[in-house]
């Protein structure tokens, strides 16, 4: 598959200054890894024929990369941008969910409060007699029993929401799906609800208390709560379908969350969702006060139900992960046309988020990735930066970086028939190779060692050398395809 990507990738400014003696982005690992998110990221929007893509990662306070690939508007040809802002939808639950432990500090309510005492048109009809009534603590874990939705068919084209009169209005007519605190059941419906609790408890709109309390003191200024009410219209992209049976994508018409927007209406960019992280480990790290207290956040990111069958672990409004051995927390959001993830891993500081303007690949699975292929370098940046601070680290013991030499091997090379391409990436200040496309990057790679010439020999797990590679130059010098197992495949004329 040939294609020229349209890339505005690149290093974005530290939020605040890095915590070692020189910017964990300088660092040549993490320079090289970067290059590996941006190529695989890229490859995989690509094969994935998803518009646009957006993403960034994060250490700490300091925003690593943001960048993205593809177009937000393919009928205008506008680019994607770490500035394109999405609909992040079912990441809003998070606000909310900030939004009533604020107010459960200040002693306005408490978790175990029922619902029907803080809101008194609360009037789903019991279905288990003798049921534990719904609690706030049941809503934010998702355990309350609630039904998903609220009883409109939203979540079809003209994707009508309802607007929040006629949630409460229509309540009364729906049934509880099981009994309070028995079962993980996923509800929009419920965080919905979350977000009433907000408004009625607070006093105010609950658009207006999120971005008083929460988005304006963290200073996400390109964060929303109602995507149709987005104050630059213009930076937001355009949403496709999944894939449908003919290999096309159906453009989404815009929409209003309205009533469900406590759950599912904000709009956001990487940029500003890289604050959101940030202020998470900042708060974690000082054990401030910060819009929420330190312990309430850590309260937060801890489990507090596990399923039955042991298949969900949620926090109150986060969601808690394992992904490789490693604990993570966030959330992802899926809207029509859009489709977003923001992960966290809390010990060590490293954040991803992925937005996409399609029904595609889980963001989720690729920020999970990009954090396997980021953290160790980032790992040895710090050591290197704590060494310089000390100064313990000797000048000429500098990190090796890849020959210059060896700069003209990078590319990609076409694998059609039997797959996509091969890309020849700096790696450990040497050469690998990255088979895209793949879910699994750091898994997918291939180091090689240099031999003599142009060529070079798979470094095999148990360190020795395996089968060769020899990169082919036309009669110009210029290098024009990889051969291996006897068989050399051309050079593609791909950018990244």
């Amino acid at each position: 598959m040939r294609f020229l990507a349209l890339l505005s990738f690149g290093l974005i400014a530290p939020f605040a200054a890095p915590l070692s003696a020189q910017s964990v982005a300088d660092h040549p690992r993490v320079r090289e890894a970067v290059t590996v998110v941006e190529t695989w990221l890229d490859a995989q929007r690509a094969y994935e024929n998803i518009p646009g893509l957006s993403a960034a990662l994060i250490y700490d306070q300091e925003l690593i990369w943001a960048g993205a690939t593809g177009l937000a508007d393919p009928d205008t040809g506008a680019p994607a941008t770490p500035q394109t802002a999405y609909s992040i939808c079912s990441i809003s639950k998070l606000f909310t969910a900030i939004g009533i432990m604020q107010l459960r500090d200040v002693g306005r309510l408490r978790l175990d409060d029922g619902v029907a005492d803080l809101l008194p048109w609360f009037d789903i009809r019991e279905a288990y007699e003798g049921a534990p009534p719904v609690t706030v603590r049941g809503v934010l874990t998702h355990s309350a029993g609630l039904p998903r939705e609220s009883d409109f068919p939203y979540w079809v084209e003209p994707f009508d929401f309802p607007t929040r009169e006629q949630v409460v209005e229509r309540l009364g007519e729906q049934e509880m799906l099981y009994p309070a605190d028995r079962y993980y059941q996923y509800s929009n419906l419920g965080l919905a609800l979350a977000g009433e609790i907000v408004a009625e408890v607070s006093g105010t709109p609950y658009g207006e208390y999120v971005q008083s309390n929460i988005l304006e003191p963290v200073g996400m200024t390109a964060t929303w709560p109602e995507i149709a009410d987005y104050p630059h219209p213009e930076r937001l992209a355009a949403g496709y379908s999944a894939t449908r049976r003919d290999g096309t994508r159906k453009r989404m018409p815009p929409f209003a969350v309205e009533g469900i927007a406590p759950a599912a209406g904000f709009a956001s960019t990487v940029e500003d969702l890289a604050r959101f992280a940030s202020w998470q480990f900042r708060v974690l790290e000082t054990g401030g006060d910060e819009v929420l207290s330190a312990n309430t956040l850590r309260e937060m990111q801890r489990v507090h139900w596990l399923d039955p069958g042991w298949g969900a672990t949620r926090g109150l409004g986060f969601g808690v992960y394992r992904d490789y051995g490693v604990t993570s927390v966030g959330h992802y959001g899926l809207c029509p046309g859009y489709y977003s993830a923001i992960r966290l891993q809390v010990p060590s500081r490293l954040a991803a988020i992925v937005m996409m303007n399609a029904i595609a690949v889980s963001p989720s699975a690729l920020a999970v990735e990009a954090m396997r292929l980021i953290g160790p370098a980032v790992e040895q940046a710090i050591q290197d930066g704590h060494a310089a601070r000390q100064e313990t680290l000797p000048s000429d013991d500098e990190p090796a970086v890849l020959p210059v030499e060896f700069e003209r091997f990078i590319g990609s090379y076409d694998e059609n028939p039997w797959g996509g391409e091969a890309a020849v990436v700096a790696w450990d200040a040497g050469l690998a190779i990255l088979w895209l496309p793949t879910m699994s990057p750091v898994d997918g790679l291939t180091p090689i060692e240099h031999v003599a010439g142009n060529t070079f020999r798979r470094i095999r797990a148990d360190g020795e050398l395996g089968e060769t590679y020899e990169f082919v130059e036309d009669q110009d010098g210029q290098v024009v395809g990889m051969r291996y197992h006897s068989n050399t495949y051309p050079r593609l004329e791909v950018e990244w």
